[in-house]
């Protein structure tokens, strides 16, 4: 069935209105209503094609910020790999993504939506936790399922708690942070603890 190029043009100017309105105020300030009308749009759009306020941050939040990490991840799962390159290639492009005027707000953003929305609609596989524990279940070997997930959760909780701040991270929190989610992943030999 061919894409309705209406249909396609008013979700990009959904997706550009909440961008805009995002840098402005806080996604728990964000009306459906200002969306539509920013992007000159009917009222329901949102609802039609995305279906709720959530689902449409979560679409942006793919649609603008996965192409900057997603070949990179992709590469890595490909082949032999770390934890400490698993957490380098999900840091690095945030802390970039972070210090560029720009993008800083949509980082902002995604760390105060997946704070407050756990269990968001991802459909983007990047934005999964089920990848994450797959990569990180094949990376460290003998690691369960069940506590590689508990893992990540705890790692992106950090990760994100850090970046919803409306300031940079500096370079020493950035390595203190970096080393604690790669020991933290990686976690210790019972012998140790």
């Amino acid at each position: 069935m061919p894409v309705d190029p209406t249909a396609a043009t008013t979700r990009s100017r959904l997706l550009d209105a909440a961008e805009r309105l995002l840098t402005a105020v806080p996604y728990d300030d964000l009306s459906v209503r200002a969306v539509c009308g920013e992007a000159g749009a009917n009222p329901a759009a949102v609802h039609y094609h995305f279906g709720s306020k959530e689902s449409l941050v979560a679409a942006l939040l793919q649609d603008r910020l996965e192409p900057e990490w997603s070949d990179q991840l992709d590469t890595l799962q490909a082949g032999p790999r770390t934890v400490t390159d698993i957490v380098e290639a999900i840091l690095d492009p945030l802390i970039a993504l972070q210090a560029a005027p720009e993008t800083a707000p949509l980082v902002r953003t995604l760390a105060q939506f997946v704070l407050t929305h756990p269990r968001a609609p991802w459909d983007s596989r990047w934005f999964q936790l089920d990848v994450w524990t797959e990569l990180l279940t094949a990376t460290v070997p003998g690691l369960d399922p069940d506590v590689a997930r508990r893992r990540w959760r705890f790692a992106f909780g950090l990760m994100m708690t850090e970046f919803a701040a409306p300031r940079e991270i500096s370079p020493d929190n950035v390595a203190a942070l970096s080393d604690f989610l790669i020991a933290g992943l990686a976690g210790l030999p019972k012998g140790i603890r």
